[in-house]
């Protein structure tokens, strides 16, 4: 009887029913196997019987070598642990983004189409994983990668938290060139896998004419358009759907066509901008999102001060409120610190001056945040604590639009950080 391995094309036998995919490893006794559709299958091994289909053919680890077209753009593709262009050995069940160039190339060769590739692995870890120190890193090796002369750079990065990563990047780098970062919702060992289109979308993106930093992820479940979001106005809106991200509070950026390599603008920031390059990475993470709920308890505010935290962001009701017992609490903390109020309505914009409640707040001295995202004052909240602590000046960096993230009616009453109306 022939020996199975790792790797092995299998039938596995079971009450009377066959299945054949390919065997991986396991942490346990059972045996289990990926069939064809991508999915994993379990095995009892005491009722299954396992067959030897077709052994596993060694993996080449020869690299064909990257030609050099010099009438295409240089774009340098930054990972961070995503698994976009990430390989699968069935012998180990290993997924890994440590990766070069040629890996790149290897994996996605639609690429060379387009650029000229040059790969970097920043760090290699899942999205959840990043903090802010990491978005500090990120900024600063994005800087010298176009420092260095790339025309362009692509950001590989886990769809989970890419929009806080984007965001801080948004916030730190002032770039010539297009910064676009981009995600797989599914593996690239599955048949439904969304990595080829969304990284050739993103790489359309980076030698395009945009500005700033955006993301690129599929446009809808078919595989013909991605959309570019501008980064401080995009949400992930679905756990696993390969169209979860979309723009809030604003129009996507361009819609990419797949087939035809082409961008097409939907908005005015759709154009690159006449600037220099400028970073600003420092970044203070002692900050906290606080949800307001039915019952929630006001003390929260005091812990959260007792425990260094240095801002506030209040994700707050409708168009920006909380529960009368909360102002004496959040006036007490506005002495010390910024506290930004959000919304947790997705769309619109919070307005503390319309009901009594909200012009208590502002009495309060909490600072409105407009149509901002809450994850996205977050990270504004962090970077302008990383580049002041005066308060007033703290206060003006939150309530100007300083990378594409708030829609501000200058017409609009400003007030003073710890005022009354």
């Amino acid at each position: 009887m022939a020996v199975v391995e790792s790797g092995d094309r299998v039938q596995v036998t079971q009450n009377n029913r066959e299945f054949i995919g390919v065997l991986m490893p396991s942490t346990t006794d059972f045996i289990v196997i990926k069939l064809a559709s991508g999915y994993n299958v379990g095995f009892n091994p005491d009722t299954a019987q396992v067959t030897l289909v077709e052994k596993a053919v060694p993996i080449s680890q020869e690299k064909a070598p990257q030609h050099i077209k010099p009438d295409l753009p240089r774009v340098s593709i930054v990972s961070t642990g995503g698994t976009i262009a990430s390989k699968i050995d069935y012998r180990t069940g290993a997924v890994t983004s440590q990766f070069d160039a040629d890996d790149i190339i290897d994996a996605i060769p639609e690429l060379t189409e387009i650029a000229n590739i040059d790969g970097t692995l920043l760090f290699n870890v899942l999205s959840e994983n990043i903090n802010p120190s990491l978005w500090s890193e990120l900024a600063r090796c994005v800087y010298d990668q176009i420092r260095l002369g790339a025309d362009g750079v692509i950001v590989t990065h886990g769809t989970d938290t890419m929009a806080y990563s984007a965001a801080a990047l948004a916030f730190m780098l002032t770039t010539p060139v297009p910064v676009v970062f981009v995600g797989s919702q599914r593996s690239a060992d599955r048949p439904s896998s969304d990595n080829v289109i969304n990284a050739v979308c993103a790489a359309i993106t980076a030698t395009s004419d945009l500005a700033g930093v955006n993301e690129v992820m599929h446009e809808n479940e078919s595989d013909d358009t991605c959309l570019v979001h501008r980064a401080t106005r995009t949400k992930k809106m679905h756990t696993s759907r390969r169209d979860a991200f979309r723009s809030i509070n604003a129009m996507p950026v361009a819609r990419v066509h797949y087939a035809a390599r082409s961008l097409e603008p939907l908005s005015d920031h759709a154009l690159r901008r006449s600037c220099d390059l400028s970073i600003s990475p420092q970044i203070d993470p002692r900050c906290a999102l606080v949800k307001f709920y039915p019952g929630a308890r006001p003390e929260i505010i005091e812990f959260l001060l007792s425990q260094g935290c240095r801002g506030l962001v209040i994700e707050g009701t409708g168009l920006g409120h909380v529960s009368k017992e909360w102002i004496p609490h959040l006036q007490k903390a506005t002495k010390h610190v910024p506290v930004i109020m959000t919304s947790q309505c997705i769309n619109g914009s919070v307005c503390d001056r319309v009901y009594d409640t909200g012009r208590d707040l502002l009495r309060a001295g909490v600072i409105e945040a407009y149509d901002m995202l809450s994850e996205t004052a977050l990270v504004k909240l962090m970077w302008a604590l990383g580049q002041t602590s005066d308060l007033d000046e703290v206060q003006s960096l939150v309530t100007s639009d300083v990378a594409g993230e708030v829609s501000i009616d200058q017409s609009r009453t400003q007030l003073t950080f710890g005022g009354s109306l």
